[in-house]
């Protein structure tokens, strides 16, 4: 089926979300290995597991932006890099630089022996379930992608796990956020491509802010974004590309953008602090892994590090399974990272009501509808 459709699908069935990150460069994709000890202890135990994990060997193939992105890429990366240090595994990469590598890639990995493969991103669905299937004596893990056919049935081989994230919900309190935070009543957003794993954090930022007029009588306006149309950059790495829209949406009036576009993303940062105003980042906490932390609000965070981290031990331990597993912000899968700067800024009536939407998105009572 095409692509755009099991796209849909895949937003639809596990409201995951994707913003495919990276710079990309010309060069072909690299490979590195490496083993990491955990740290010695008096515990016997302790050592004979230690001892028995070195030979497990995690793997690990980036989407064409890399592993150096600031964000989803990275992220996951530290999934695998925690797990090392926790586990005394061994591990090993490859970054794909291009996305007609990814298949070639996977099977590089097959080729050292990896008990268990992640992979990074949407695109490289295709090419998991082929060789997840290929090869059921390895465990597969993939990023922002859940195995359902064109007509949304699980289609996940036993040895392969989707690893999606409602970012939804925390785009929906951002939303409100940004909302109650401009002073200019007219708010932005873009994204990199017009793809349902990209769209539902608009569409959640765009619930928020409509639900902060319904609830104080104002009319703030969202560019960038009406439910169905937007802005965007048309790929995930052009940051050029992505200060220009920036500077657009700021033309037109917000003072606060929220970019959904990987590293082209970044480029509308810039835009905000040039022109004096603030954003939101997504994925990572941006003040942490940008250098744009003194204009963010907050960021919409996903928890891809630790449910990587969750993957590889499962595998590790002979109890991985094709279970689905979805982060939401009832089990801290996916939330809004800290105020920081902005945390004496805020004014405390609105945080109180950001974390009485946040209860409300959890029990249930608060409903994010899908885009369109």
């Amino acid at each position: 089926m095409k692509k755009t459709a099991r796209m849909a699908l895949v937003a639809g069935c596990a409201a995951l979300v994707l913003t495919a990150c990276g710079d990309r460069d010309d060069s072909s994709g690299s490979a590195s290995d490496e083993s990491t000890s955990a740290a010695p202890t008096e515990s016997a135990s302790a050592s004979e597991t230690t001892a028995a994990n070195a030979d497990f060997k995690a793997c690990m193939v980036s989407d064409s932006g890399g592993f150096d992105d600031k964000g989803f890429n990275q992220t996951a990366l530290k999934g695998q890099t925690d797990a090392a240090e926790q586990f005394g595994i061994q591990t090993a990469q490859v970054e794909s630089t291009g996305d007609e590598q990814y298949a070639d890639n996977i099977n590089q990995l097959i080729q050292q022996n990896c008990n268990e493969i992640t992979t990074v991103g949407f695109l490289l669905g295709d090419a998991t379930l082929a060789a997840a299937t290929a090869n059921p004596d390895v465990d597969f893990a993939i990023v922002d992608y859940a195995f359902f056919d064109d007509k949304g049935n699980d289609i996940s081989p036993p040895n392969a796990k989707g690893l999606t994230y409602a970012t939804d919900q925390p785009s929906y309190l951002a939303g409100y956020l940004a909302a109650g935070m401009s002073e200019s009543g007219v708010v932005g957003t873009f994204g990199g491509l017009p793809i349902p794993t990209v769209t539902i954090f608009m569409e959640g930022f765009r619930q928020g802010v409509e639900k902060y007029n319904e609830d104080n009588g104002t009319d703030v306006k969202l560019l960038g974004w009406d439910g169905k149309d937007g802005s965007f950059t048309e790929d995930f790495e052009d940051k050029t590309k992505g200060q220009s829209v920036g500077e657009q949406l700021i033309g037109q009036g917000a003072d606060i953008i929220f970019p959904v576009a990987g590293p082209a993303g970044l480029g509308g940062l810039q835009a905000a602090k040039d022109a004096g105003a603030k954003g939101i980042w997504v994925d990572t906490d941006g003040y942490e892994s940008t250098e744009y932390g003194d204009i963010l609000l907050t960021s919409v965070a996903k928890g891809m590090d630790v449910s990587v981290t969750e993957a590889i031990k499962e595998s590790m331990e002979g109890t991985f399974s094709n279970e689905l597993y979805l982060g939401t912000l009832e089990n801290g899968g996916v939330g809004l990272a800290p105020y920081h700067d902005f945390d004496s800024v805020i004014p405390q009536e609105l945080k109180d009501k950001i974390e009485e939407l946040k209860a409300g998105i959890i029990d249930g009572s608060i409903t994010i509808q899908p885009a369109g």
